[in-house]
């Protein structure tokens, strides 16, 4: 019987490591996963602990206050979302500076904007083209949920699956969609990168749309533009 090729054997030896290396390596991804599941939604429960204790905390606050005849002062927002509600036909090019560092685009465009004094003056600057307010954690999980995408590789991918985040972010602390909106609602340490992979949502005109005169005015003058407080959830669900 004729010996088999030396080359063939060593091809065959090679196959076999090749095989025994990826199933190897689909046992290890599999626990990984295993792993991470159980850790993700660990974490799932601790944050949503951790909102109704901060919840229950400001009710009792408000009770106190109301029982010893003074008022409840809630803490200083730290967050608005923002939302383009006007094109680009003359727009100041100091706003239409903000509007980029915003990366607010487009039309119906919106972004999560850290609150600090630079950017408060910025908001000023833009508010005849924005609306923006106060996202509740419902809208901030509504929106990561039904409109996200992340920046990964420079690319607009949806974010269906945790490791979207993972290879997006690479960051310990935010692994899975429940890290990314802890961090976005509490406005964490690894707030600017988490925004940052968040592509800018593309949101629907609302319900009849924005009536051409109602966009020129401030909301508070019963227009649409400008700062609209806790309403901006409101807003929200009707774009989405």
């Amino acid at each position: 019987m004729a010996k088999a090729p030396e080359t063939a054997n060593k091809k065959a030896a090679t196959q076999l490591k090749i095989q025994a290396a990826a199933k190897a390596d689909a046992l290890a991804a599999k626990k990984t996963r295993r792993a991470n599941k159980k850790t993700f939604a660990a974490n799932g429960a601790k944050y949503a602990a951790e909102y109704k204790a901060t919840e229950a905390a400001a009710v009792a606050a408000r009770r106190d206050a109301k029982t010893n005849g003074g008022f409840y002062v809630p803490a200083q927002p730290k967050l608005v979302f923002v939302i383009r509600i006007r094109g680009t036909i003359g727009v100041d090019p100091k706003a239409k500076k903000v509007l980029r560092l915003f990366r607010l685009l487009q039309i119906h465009n919106g972004t999560f904007v850290k609150l600090n004094e630079a950017t408060e003056r910025m908001l000023r600057l833009i508010e005849p083209y924005v609306t923006y307010g106060y996202p509740s954690l419902k809208s901030i999980k509504d929106l990561i949920l039904k409109r996200g995408f992340g920046k990964v590789n420079k690319q607009r991918v949806p974010i269906s699956e945790n490791a979207v985040i993972q290879d997006g972010l690479q960051l310990d602390s935010v692994q899975c969609v429940d890290d990314l909106i802890h961090e976005i609602f509490t406005v964490g340490d690894n707030f600017k990168a988490t925004n940052n992979f968040l592509w800018p949502f593309k949101l629907s005109s609302p319900n009849g749309g924005f009536s051409s005169k109602t966009k020129l005015l401030h909301f508070l003058e019963g227009g649409e533009a400008g700062a609209r407080g806790e309403e901006i959830n409101a807003l929200i669900k009707k774009m989405l």
